[in-house]
């Protein structure tokens, strides 16, 4: 088998591996896409049954939290069962519904580096490579005359 044999079948390979990977990520999009549209309908049907629990429901609440569970009813037939996840079990939220954390034990969170302490500069500032003003040669800014500054206009 030669060097250009080798490299083909080197190249089939990584090409046939590159196709599952991308055929992993489909799937995996795909179920996060499906997750969302359950957790819609879910979401939907249980603003609704709040409505209804509240006696704030519209006319046509039964009909649509039919339609609603007829709905999940055929993603389930396609995915599989729903699971729900139980409120309580959440995070709490602070009253303007920005996320709280909740408080963890003193071992449960690992230790975190600490910043570095402030670098101290010392020295006089200005323009670097100048002393008092005076430009100096090493480093800095170049210095140089141009000659539309030595030239005098007649």
């Amino acid at each position: 088998m030669g060097f250009m044999d080798k490299v083909k079948a080197q190249a089939t390979v990584l090409a046939e591996k590159a196709q599952e990977g991308a055929k992993a990520g489909q799937a995996k999009l795909s179920d996060m896409q499906a997750k969302k549209h359950a957790d819609a309908l879910l979401l939907e049907l249980g603003g609704i049954v709040y409505c209804q629990q509240a006696g704030r429901a519209p006319g046509d609440a039964d009909a649509k939290v039919s339609e609603l569970i007829g709905q999940i009813g055929q993603f389930e037939a396609e995915h599989g069962p729903i699971s729900v996840t139980s409120a309580t079990q959440m995070a709490p939220a602070a009253p303007d519904g920005s996320f709280v954390p909740t408080p963890t034990a003193a071992g449960d969170t690992p230790e975190q580096p600490s910043a570095p302490a402030p670098t101290t500069v010392t020295g006089g500032g200005g323009i670097p490579g100048s002393v008092g003003g005076i430009p100096q040669s090493s480093g800095g800014i170049p210095t140089g005359s141009y000659s539309s500054d030595t030239e005098e206009s007649s």
